[in-house]
């Protein structure tokens, strides 16, 4: 354990040995961190997923820098199928420990199989359509969604839990059972699981069954007690005697026309078979017809279901928010508020230029395009970079931090030589306590403007925030 003040290493006594500061307070938060990590170690262990993850935020709350623990939360999100939030844990553990952090492997290791990566986003999209489905009432798409989900993301526990629901709904006990055992197979512990399987249950009669069962045992026999010793008596003890020749007689005469029945029952017998025989081996060949049938019209609907969605990705290509269409109609509008000259509104060719999508700049668009494009940047760049620096130092100034970010940054990518716009956005982030962030921005001001006043400055800011140990 190290001092959080000078970095000196602790040892046992309650001040630090390098430079004299109290830590008894520190040392006792660092072991209940731990103490919350060991617990969160031995809940995953025994696939108590929910309480592991109610452990391992604890620790992180007392010691955000418990690397070990913010791992093992990764990974616990990450079987339970929520790989987003596996990756947002990892990535934040890598920005603390660089150096020696098994979060790395976890991450090359996951990013090595893009096309398991690209399942779980896409259950995370059919998850979230399936919840729209829901809040329209159409819960026959919303249970055809969440059916491919379960079988992309086998591990993703909402999705299970939700269609158990759907299924619960439709009065489809089993199957709602099936879910939530499987739920329970992955996390154990989680409580909504657990109070839809107890509903599921007593629906099933689960409970009923085994009252049932000993009621019979206790309804078949009298249990009496005599002085140390139980009695057990039939509950319907016979009647024995003289009756009793009368009815073995009657026995008898029915024991005897049930023996000639049965002789001559085999021949009925044989015949009724052959004759279900041959109506069985007809209904199976209509059958198997059938069958054919509907697998042919299946993979026609297959088919053309790929062609439909293949057609509507074209068309979003080019007529949606970030199509083709919009990226031109943008550049083009854009182009022809520049060309009024002096009349043009260089804020308005801002706004046109934010619209334009940067991925298709970078995958699709042309040469041509990508100049037309980099040319107006470049023709209003300093103009607008002065107009949102002052609206975001505006904002610096009335401590509305995120406002200013925002403003700042749009200045900085439309002038990065603007040294008080960058160096304010330095300033904005820090004050909005985002260390990290801040830290950076300052080391591009020392390398872009070295020297200079901000310079200077920026290293004192850096030389704090480091002594945070952030």
């Amino acid at each position: 354990m190290e001092c959080y003040s000078c970095g000196c290493r602790l040892s046992e006594k309650d001040f630090c040995t390098g430079c004299g500061a109290d830590v008894a307070e520190y040392k006792k938060v660092m072991y209940l961190s731990n103490q919350y990590y060991n617990e969160g170690l031995e809940k995953a262990q025994v696939r108590d997923l929910s309480g592991a993850i109610a452990s391992l935020r604890q620790s992180l709350k007392l010691n955000k820098n418990n690397t070990n623990a913010r791992n093992l939360l990764g990974l616990v999100y990450f079987e339970m199928g929520n790989a987003v939030a596996a990756f947002t844990e990892w990535v934040i553990s890598m920005s603390y420990q660089k150096e020696k952090n098994i979060a790395g492997d976890y991450i090359t290791k996951v990013q090595s199989n893009p096309a398991g990566l690209e399942d779980m986003n896409m259950s995370i999209k059919k998850y979230n359509l399936a919840l729209g489905y829901c809040q329209q009432d159409s819960l026959d798409m919303a249970m055809i969604q969440l059916r491919k989900v379960v079988q992309i993301n086998p591990k993703l526990i909402p999705a299970r839990q939700l269609l158990a629901l759907l299924y619960i709904n439709n009065e489809e006990w089993a199957k709602a059972k099936k879910e939530l055992d499987a739920c329970k197979r992955i996390d154990c512990g989680d409580v909504k699981t657990n109070r839809y399987l107890k509903e599921v249950d007593n629906m099933l009669g689960v409970e009923d069954n085994k009252s049932a069962g000993k009621r019979k045992v206790q309804e078949a026999a009298i249990w009496t007690k005599s002085g140390n010793e139980i009695v057990i008596q039939p509950n319907n003890p016979r009647n024995m005697g003289s009756w009793n020749v009368f009815w073995n007689v009657v026995i008898g005469l029915v024991i005897g026309l049930a023996i000639g029945w049965f002789l001559l029952a085999p021949i009925r017998v044989n015949q009724e078979r052959n004759g279900v025989d041959e109506e069985l081996t007809s209904l199976r060949e209509q059958l198997n017809v059938k069958t054919t049938a509907v697998e042919e019209l299946t993979q026609q609907i297959n088919s053309l279901s790929s062609e439909r969605e293949t057609l509507e990705n074209k068309l979003e290509d080019y007529e949606g928010s970030t199509g083709l269409l919009a990226a031109h109609t943008s550049l083009m509008q854009a182009q022809l508020e520049y060309n009024k000259g002096a009349a043009a509104d260089k804020m308005k060719i801002a706004e046109l230029l934010d619209q334009v999508d940067l991925d298709f700049i970078e995958d699709v668009a042309s040469e041509e395009y990508i100049a037309i494009y980099e040319n107006l940047k470049q023709a209003v760049g300093s103009s607008v970079a002065t107009s949102f620096y002052e609206s975001g130092y505006e904002a610096y100034r009335n401590q509305d931090y995120e406002t200013a970010i925002a403003k700042l940054e749009k200045a900085v990518d439309y002038d990065p030589n603007n040294a008080e716009a960058l160096y304010a956005l330095a300033n904005a982030y820090r004050e909005n306590e985002d260390y990290v962030q801040a830290r950076q921005i300052y080391v591009q001001v020392i390398e872009l403007f070295p020297e200079t006043e901000k310079a200077i400055k920026a290293q004192g800011y850096i030389s704090e925030i480091d002594a945070m140990g952030l």
